[in-house]
């Protein structure tokens, strides 16, 4: 699919990256444990009618790890997109990738055309009791067995069972997270938040903003979806009947035309 793909240097460390397609610029980034084949299926829509790009983000899939410096995912895509060449994109960020996203719209806003934020995670959200607990155990579990030998846990967690419920798209995710090395359950990540976090300043973001919910997500994305349609001035909140957390593999063709008619719409 990509017509050229290769690595950028960025601050210590190497990017991954893949690019193809003509006209506006579309970044995708990926969540936490995945990689730039969450995008398939929209990396090949998109390109036919603009230019895309993904990348794996520093510490995930072809891309270096941390190596203790201190860095941003802001601050990567940022590089990655003046190694490209790229003045403004829409940026498109799908969980942990769409708290890296809205970060980045807060960091660097000129280099911001719109925003996308697919079931989105959020600096400095408190997450839920159930939650927590739920997601120290399985850290706890990949910490002494391995991820890959805990990642059947992992898609029995709520995050992923509704999702895991079609064979197909379990066994993609089994696929792409499979591929995860599982390093930030094993070391602390030097990487540096925002501050102040991107909860305490959804009105700052003046990009007009697409948020996509799953029906049947969890709980705290729910919250976190509603906290940003009520603080982003010129947000608005479509919700999926009948999808999980992962839109990109459940129902790749209905996110697609969603995101298309928002960036398209002027």
């Amino acid at each position: 699919m990509p017509n050229e793909s290769g690595y950028v240097e960025v601050s210590r460390a190497r990017l991954y990256f893949e690019q193809a397609g003509t006209g506006d610029s579309l970044v995708l980034v990926h969540g936490l444990g995945a990689n730039t084949r969450m995008w398939d299926s929209q990396f090949e829509a998109f390109s036919r009618r603009h230019h895309v790009i993904r990348y794996d983000m520093r510490g995930f899939g072809h891309s270096s790890l941390p190596d203790g410096s201190p860095y941003t995912h802001t601050g990567d895509l940022m590089a990655l997109m003046e190694m490209l060449g790229i003045p403004q994109a829409h940026v498109i960020g799908h969980s942990m990738g769409g708290g890296v996203a809205l970060d980045f719209a807060l960091a660097y806003p000129q280099a911001l055309n719109r925003l996308v934020l697919v079931d989105p995670a959020l600096g400095g959200y408190s997450w839920s009791e159930e939650w927590v607990r739920d997601w120290e155990q399985l850290i706890t579990l990949s910490a002494q067995v391995g991820f890959k030998a805990a990642l059947p846990r992992f898609l029995e967690h709520p995050l992923l069972a509704f999702a895991c419920q079609n064979p197909e798209v379990k066994a993609d995710l089994k696929k792409i997270l499979g591929d995860y090395s599982g390093w930030h359950f094993k070391n602390t990540d030097p990487i540096v938040d925002l501050e102040p976090p991107a909860i305490q300043r959804p009105g700052e973001v003046k990009a007009p903003t697409l948020i996509v919910l799953g029906e049947h997500d969890t709980p705290d994305f729910h919250t976190i979806a509603e906290i940003l349609a009520k603080g982003i001035p010129a947000a608005r909140l479509v919700k999926m009947p009948g999808v999980g957390h992962v839109a990109p593999l459940e129902a790749p063709k209905e996110l697609e035309k969603l995101i298309l008619d928002f960036i398209e719409t002027h």
